[in-house]
C-alpha cells in the first residue's frame, strides 16, 4: 500500500493522491479515485467527503474545494469502489455494503493517509456510512459530522423513487447523464439499485449506531426530498447522544449542496468554524 501525491499547480490544489489498497486481504490492490484539496493532514483537520448512492468525485463538482477554502480544512474526496474512476467492485454488493465502508474502508483510508483529526461530510448513502462510522469503535479522531439527506432505515418513499429511477435508467436519459461520471455505469447503477430494491433490504436499519455518536452533528434536509422523509432526521435527533443541529431547506430536494449550494455552504462553514473553536 502506498500513497503518492501528484502536484496539480494549475488548479492551486496542493495535490491529489491515488490510493491503492486491497478491499480483501486475499485479492490484489485496487485503485480508488481520489482528490485532495487544501492543507495537508498534519496542518489542519480533514474533511472527508462521502458521496451519494450514484455519486463520485466529479459529481461533487467544486463544492469540496469551496468548503475547504472557507473552513481552512483539508478535503479528501474519493469515489467508492464501483463508482467514478475507481476500480470495480464485485456484484452483487452485500446488503451490508454501507457497514463495510464505514467500519473497514474508512478506517483504512484514515490510517493510510495519515489523517489525524477529521470531519465527515456525507450525502445520502454517504451520510448513512458516516453515521455507521461515527457510532463505531474506529472514530476516536472524529470531530463532527455534516450530513445531507441521511438514511437510518428503509422507507417506502425511497423504494418507490429508486424504482422510478431504474425505469429512467433503462429507458430514459439517466444512463447517458451518468456515463460521464462513471467508467462502468451498468455496474455502478445496478450494484446500488439491486441492493435498495432487494426485499431483504427493507429491514435495513442503523438506529443502533446512533446512541454511540457523541460528536456534534449537522443535518441538512430538503423539504422536497424525494428519497426520504423528516422521520429520518427526527430519529437521528432522538437517539444521538451528542448535539444535533438541523437545517431544513425549502425549494430543495435530495441534494442540498446542488439545489441550495450557497445556503448549504454557509451553514456548513459556520458549523465547522464553531466546531473548531470548541
Amino acid at each position: 500500500m502506498k500513497v503518492s501525491y501528484l502536484a496539480d499547480p494549475g488548479n492551486n490544489i496542493p495535490g491529489s493522491f491515488v490510493y491503492s489498497f486491497p478491499l480483501d486481504i486475499q485479492v490484489n490492490e485496487k485503485i480508488l479515485e481520489s482528490v485532495w484539496h487544501g492543507p495537508a493532514p498534519g496542518d489542519a483537520p480533514t474533511l472527508i467527503f462521502l458521496h451519494e448512492g450514484l455519486g463520485s468525485v466529479s459529481m461533487w463538482k467544486d463544492f469540496p474545494q469551496k468548503l475547504s477554502q472557507q473552513t481552512g480544512c483539508g478535503a479528501l474526496v474519493y469515489s467508492r469502489f464501483g463508482y467514478g474512476k475507481s476500480e470495480k467492485c464485485e456484484l452483487p454488493r452485500p446488503l451490508n455494503f454501507m457497514h463495510e465502508e464505514g467500519l473497514e474502508v474508512i478506517p483504512e483510508i484514515i490510517a493510510r493517509c495519515g489523517i489525524q483529526q477529521y470531519i465527515i461530510v456525507g450525502h445520502s448513502d454517504g451520510a448513512s456510512i458516516a453515521l455507521i462510522h461515527a457510532g463505531s469503535d474506529y472514530a476516536d479522531k472524529l470531530l463532527g459530522i455534516l450530513n445531507e439527506a441521511p438514511h437510518v432505515f428503509c422507507e417506502s418513499l425511497t423504494i418507490s423513487s429508486i424504482q422510478k429511477l431504474r425505469e429512467n435508467f433503462n429507458s430514459g436519459n439517466l444512463r447517458e447523464r451518468l456515463k460521464k461520471h462513471h467508467k462502468n455505469i451498468d455496474l455502478t447503477f445496478n450494484g446500488w439499485a439491486d441492493v435498495w430494491l432487494d426485499d431483504e433490504f427493507s429491514k435495513w436499519n442503523i438506529e443502533s449506531f446512533l446512541p454511540r455518536i457523541k460528536v456534534p452533528q449537522l443535518i441538512i434536509q430538503g423539504n422536497d426530498d424525494e428519497y426520504g422523509t423528516l422521520k429520518q432526521v427526527e430519529t437521528i435527533v432522538r437517539h444521538s447522544v451528542g448535539s444535533v443541529k438541523t437545517c431544513l431547506l425549502d425549494n430543495c430536494g435530495h441534494s442540498p449542496h446542488r439545489d441550495q449550494q450557497s445556503k448549504t455552504l454557509q451553514v456548513m462553514t459556520q458549523f465547522v468554524r464553531n466546531l473548531l473553536v470548541i
